[in-house]
């Protein structure tokens, strides 16, 4: 019986370590992906904004993003800004993404490490696929705008008003259900110990879904990078803040709700400034 259990003292010591360590290799992979795409990202940004602005009517500067310089084609813009975005969205989105595929990683059980490593991979990629579906999406909406802008200076004249509205709809939308109902499905953990098949299918659908709800749960806050800062690191860290916090603080409904309190008087301000009572 003593060395029964001194057997099963030894398997359960080295189950622990074995744990450790994967813990330690996930994060420290997951922290290198993090530091790698944030690095990339402010040498984008810097890169950027030595190209500088353009000035527009109503006092404000577009971006280059949307813009084909000379001697570009247009797929080489489209590929060059969906390359950028998903940099920018693996840097904006790992904190609070990390913790999620650890938390899958539990869900699986232990199919062996390598297999395991494979399949969190496969989650992580179907996630950001996800993102990268809705990178083309404003790729196409924000060179159409551009386009209209240039054209129709008289309307360019109206997009500081147009950045405070979507400022503001975006802080109301934190309030709703809507929001409520998908942040939980971004918050919502899965069970331990197999309660996941370890297969690709699986591993795609869970990401896929993460993708999605994830997405939904960001639109205003993603309206807001797109509109107030596409290259503006500042834009960037506060919505990765917020993002960050709203998932995994405690009463993550309150915390959105206490963010859109703050984009709802951020947007009142700019509508007022663009109205000329700021």
């Amino acid at each position: 019986m003593d060395h029964v259990s001194a057997t099963g003292g030894r398997d359960m010591s080295g189950g622990l370590i074995d744990e450790r360590a994967s813990q330690r290799v996930f994060f420290g992979v997951s922290a290198l992906l993090f530091a790698a795409s944030s690095v990339v990202t402010i040498v984008r940004c810097a890169s950027m904004s030595t190209m500088g602005e353009m000035p527009m009517p109503g006092g404000w500067t577009m971006s280059m993003a949307w813009m084909r310089m000379c001697g570009q084609t247009w797929p080489g813009v489209a590929a060059s800004f969906l390359g950028m975005w998903i940099v920018m969205m693996a840097a904006m989105m790992l904190p609070s993404l990390v913790p999620m595929l650890w938390r899958y990683r539990q869900a699986v059980g232990r199919p062996g490490e390598t297999r395991l490593g494979r399949l969190t991979a496969l989650v992580g990629a179907s996630y950001f696929f996800v993102w990268t579906a809705f990178g083309m999406a404003a790729f196409v909406l924000g060179v159409a705008l551009t386009t209209v802008e240039m054209q129709l200076p008289a309307l360019a004249g109206t997009v500081p008003l147009a950045v405070g509205v979507v400022v503001l709809s975006a802080g109301m939308l934190q309030f709703s259900a809507w929001k409520a109902r998908h942040l939980a499905c971004c918050r919502a953990a899965p069970g331990r110990g197999g309660t996941l098949p370890p297969d690709a299918g699986t591993a795609w659908r869970y990401g896929l879904r993460l993708g999605l709800h994830c997405s939904y749960c960001c639109a205003g806050l993603t309206a807001i990078l797109l509109v107030a800062g596409f290259m503006d690191l500042r834009v960037m860290g506060a919505v990765t803040a917020a993002i960050t916090v709203e998932r995994l603080a405690p009463y993550g409904e309150r915390v959105a709700r206490v963010i859109g309190a703050g984009m709802v008087g951020a947007g009142v301000l700019l509508i007022a400034r663009a109205v000329g009572f700021g």
